[in-house]
């Protein structure tokens, strides 16, 4: 055989291969009967640093900031475009030392305590429960309140309920008449502690266990609100955690297990928020990613005990965690908001639309000023960050169908270390509408991808995209639009399948009809 025709051939078999390895496939099935739950797309409102001072709440008698109530309208309006479902508050650590009494009644006789989590101020009580409730209300979101189990008592949370959602008359009820709102709030969601392995109590599983049961037995339904009850769950990869709640706690008893888990390089060097290395990057994406294996396994830990998946897997805190911003208060956690962000968030949700069956409910941490943020405010400027706008890219999700499906992904290689490149889930909505979330975390190399659509009859597709030149890249409050949804002309139909080219760092979602 000539020499020159083998040395040809070979080369085009290398060229085929080279071009089959740097194409992404996805193969999507039929809609499932598993519905993609909103309130996988909440938030979280701590007292710590400016998230709800300065914040949400800039107080009543100010008369630079356009507020209803002393809440700002723009943070209202953004986050309503945003479809925030649920707000959860007061905490974090902060809720296991919050006395909620303190927090009504005429302002001026509202006791001021320290802070002794979050930077050691005073926090004087102006902003309480009847100033978040309501703002839920202005918000159209689920209010989901953080009891204190650390250092509260069970009277102080039966109280509490019946306050917010009691109808007839009582105590509670009579004195929430007298502090101004005649009717009850109807509070569904209730965490009951926060992290009690740690700032909660520093707990041990087994004891935990049993002062759940213990709270949870005197927490009483009402006539308009059916209590959903969350335990306080595992830190990242505490597998004991969840094993011994769900075997110890009667199913009766409980709604939701919650679980925290932040992106963090270490926690002594968390390395900066922006200006960061590809190192740094690479690492903080490999710890996004573990929230696959984390859902996975804690799941699988509750199907052993709930086989029909009665109980909520509740991821209420997740996100970026960097060292704060030069020149702030280190206990505020105040960070700037990067393309990289956008990277965890994608991921994140990704992952949280494809175990919809059991993770119902997740909280980014923190709503405003404060780690992962969606929104930054100063006096009276605001911007929205990279993450905000993939949540709102996202919304399409919400309350749809999920539609499975199967990633086989290029890798994204650092160093000699690898992760998948391209992440996915999709869904259909309920005027028959499909949606594709596509991230590609390389932060190098354009993704190509083959969409199958198995079964479906979707002819036309249009999308969004939020990419930038740098991984880097941020929105500033001289620059607040640096960073921002575009139109996405990548994708095409050819013979049936979808074929979509992702720039390097980039978030698209695909609307097919």
């Amino acid at each position: 055989m000539n020499k020159k025709f083998i040395f040809s051939a070979v080369l085009i078999v290398i060229g085929t291969m080279s071009a089959f390895a740097q194409t992404n496939s996805i193969t999507i099935q039929e809609p499932s009967n598993i519905v993609i739950n909103k309130h996988i797309y909440g938030h979280f409102a701590e007292h710590l640093g400016r998230c709800v001072y300065g914040g949400f709440y800039v107080g009543e008698d100010n008369k630079k900031i356009p507020h209803v109530n002393g809440v700002r309208t723009d943070v209202v309006d953004a986050l309503k475009k945003m479809k925030i479902p649920n707000l959860r508050w007061p905490g974090g650590c902060f809720a296991d030392t919050y006395h909620w009494k303190d927090g009504i009644g005429p302002k001026a006789k509202r006791p001021k305590i320290v802070n002794v989590w979050w930077g050691g101020v005073t926090e004087d009580n102006s902003f309480g429960t009847h100033n978040f409730l309501d703002m839920c209300e202005l918000l159209g979101a689920e209010p989901y309140l953080a009891a204190n189990v650390g250092s509260g008592s069970v009277t102080d949370l039966v109280d509490w309920v019946q306050y917010v959602n009691f109808t007839g008359q009582s105590p509670m009820s009579d004195l929430r008449v007298q502090n101004g709102r005649e009717k009850p709030w109807n509070v569904k969601y209730w965490g009951v502690g926060n992290e009690a392995w740690g700032c909660g109590g520093n707990m041990k599983p087994d004891y935990y266990a049993n002062i759940y049961r213990q709270y949870a037995t005197f927490m009483t339904d009402s006539k308009d609100a059916k209590l959903f009850k969350i335990a306080s769950g595992a830190s990242s990869n505490d597998y004991n955690w969840t094993e011994v709640l769900m075997r110890e706690i009667p199913l009766n008893m409980l709604d939701g297990v919650a679980l925290h888990h932040y992106s963090v390089i270490d926690w002594n060097k968390k390395g900066p928020a922006t200006g960061f290395s590809e190192e740094q990057y690479f690492t903080i994406m490999s710890r996004a990613l573990e929230m696959e294996e984390l859902v996975t396994r804690h799941s699988t830990i509750m199907d052993k005990y709930d086989p029909k998946k009665k109980v909520a897997l509740v991821v209420d805190e997740w996100g970026g965690w960097y060292d704060v911003e030069p020149g702030t208060n280190p206990g505020f956690l105040y960070q700037q908001n990067s393309m990289r962000d956008a990277m965890i968030a994608g991921v994140s949700l990704n992952v949280f639309n494809n175990h919809a069956e059991r993770v119902r409910m997740a909280n980014l941490a923190q709503a405003i000023n404060v780690l992962q943020a969606v929104i930054l405010t100063n006096e009276e400027k605001i911007i929205l960050t990279p993450t905000y706008h993939v949540m709102e890219m996202f919304n399409v999700h919400q309350d749809a169908k999920l539609l499975p499906l199967s990633v086989r992904s290029n890798d994204y290689v650092f160093n000699n270390q690898k992760l998948p490149a391209v992440s996915a889930s999709a869904s259909v909505d309920n005027a028959g509408a499909g949606h594709i979330s596509l991230v590609n975390i390389d932060a190098n190399k354009s993704q190509e991808i083959s969409i199958t659509l198995n079964g479906s009859k979707f002819k036309n597709v249009t999308g969004r995209i939020l990419a930038s030149d740098k991984v880097t890249d941020h929105n500033t409050f001289e620059a607040p639009t640096k960073v921002q949804p575009q139109q996405f002309k990548d994708a095409k139909f050819e013979n049936g399948v979808l074929k979509v080219k992702l720039p390097p760092v980039s978030v698209v979602v695909l609307e097919l009809k």
